[in-house]
């Protein structure tokens, strides 16, 4: 293979392969690790309603046997060496990952594209990993603070597979076969949807030779094709649960991670419930006692985001608690963030973006999302300014497009009476 298209700024280098496989790399000379990530261009939102769930069915049976390893043999390959292998699944993405040390990059790249161009996913391994899937549904509908999430994106996405579950529906898992399984992998995973993303102490052209030398996938890009997303709005959802508190998460359609309002949505959830100084632990927590668990969270797609709240409380004072939420939200839309708010809230985000740069996966993971959404490559210099620059008038009109509790999408999980 040679190389269509090279790039570098500084100690980040892109290359584009002639099959379309993109390589990015960032040396960091103060490590002695590399985390090396393989991003799949697709997820759980390209799935059809039937195939509901087989991208993160597919992740699983990967990991399940080549004709060189064994799944003992898969998962002992960089424990022996004191790394890790790992993966996981999202709505837009599919990620398999090493972290090792610098030494053992050559073994990290083979066993990666080892697993992800050879895997056999064997008739044998099908019924075991269904299993293994269907008790790992069940553990997250036994934890309500992880399951409401599941519930709250299927309410504000109705009908629509952005709003599915990525673990999939327990009537398709057990559907699924070894030819559903072979056919998804041929469908998206060819090179043309593959980026491969790696950070730490490395040399970028030794990591193109090696990715040339075990990366053997060919095939056509084919079209992922998704709709563009729809938010449902003003509706409560109350379901009975066995459980002890009761659990709220509301929020609505927020922008997309292309959107120039993306900062200033940061800033709105940060300065609502990002840390134990935001107001929302501050009266809810601090002043009232009301609950120990609150914050925000926001998640941003290719074409919408969502912004949102939770809390967890006594099931007596969850009217209280809902209520208080509200109302912090109408405060925060009738007066916005005052100036010396929207100051720390700056330094705030702009130190958490730092101190999470500190390790290698980090720094792999900025790369590759900054090459999925952006196609470019975004120093921290660059994003630090960017945060500098947001601008009072800014937060305030996403403010208002945003956080109107008034179109909000409410779910509440309480006990069974």
């Amino acid at each position: 293979m040679k190389t269509v298209h090279n790039y570098k700024h500084n100690s980040y280098h892109k290359t584009v392969l002639d099959n379309g496989l993109t390589i990015i790399s960032e040396k960091i000379d103060s490590v002695r690790s590399v985390t090396v990530g393989i991003w799949i261009k697709v997820g759980s939102r390209f799935e059809k309603i039937r195939e509901n769930g087989i991208s993160h069915f597919l992740e699983h049976m990967i990991f399940k046997g080549t004709p060189k390893r064994t799944p003992f043999k898969i998962a002992r390959s960089l424990e022996s060496l004191g790394g890790t292998l790992n993966a996981f699944t999202g709505k837009e993405v599919t990620c398999y990952f090493a972290n090792t040390r610098d030494r053992d990059l050559r073994q990290a790249i083979e066993i990666l594209s080892d697993i992800i161009c050879h895997s056999l996913f064997p008739e044998k391994e099908i019924g075991k990993e269904q299993m293994v899937i269907l008790e790992e549904i069940k553990s997250i509908k036994d934890t309500p603070e992880e399951y409401i999430f599941d519930i709250f994106s299927e309410q504000i996405f109705p009908d629509q597979a952005l709003g599915w579950p990525v673990i999939g529906r327990e009537e398709n898992i057990v559907r699924f076969d070894r030819a559903v399984t072979l056919d998804f992998w041929n469908r998206y995973y060819n090179p043309k949807e593959i980026i491969i993303s790696a950070a730490g102490n490395l040399e970028h052209q030794h990591l193109i030779d090696l990715v040339q030398k075990y990366f053997t996938l060919n095939g056509k890009k084919n079209r992922k094709i998704h709709t563009p997303a729809r938010a449902a709005r003003s509706k409560c959802y109350i379901f009975n649960q066995p459980v002890n508190q009761a659990h709220i998460c509301l929020g609505g359609k927020s922008c997309s991670y292309l959107s120039a309002d993306r900062l200033p949505v940061q800033f709105i959830s940060t300065y609502l419930g990002g840390g134990m100084s935001s107001c929302l632990f501050q009266k809810l927590r601090e002043k009232k006692g009301l609950a120990y668990n609150v914050y925000s969270f926001i998640d941003f797609f290719s074409d919408i985001g969502i912004l949102g709240v939770y809390a967890a409380a006594d099931p007596k004072k969850l009217n209280t608690v809902q209520q208080l939420l509200l109302e912090e939200m109408k405060l925060l839309c009738k007066n916005s963030i005052s100036p010396k708010n929207i100051k720390l809230v700056k330094e705030q985000l702009k130190g958490s973006f730092v101190l999470s740069l500190e390790s290698t996966s980090s720094r792999m993971s900025k790369l590759a999302k900054n090459e999925l959404y952006f196609g470019e490559y975004i120093s921290v210099d660059t994003l630090l300014k960017q945060i500098d620059r947001v601008s009072t008038a800014e937060i305030e009109q996403a403010i208002q497009k945003y956080v109107c509790p008034s179109n909000f999408v409410t779910v509440i999980l309480q006990p069974a009476h």
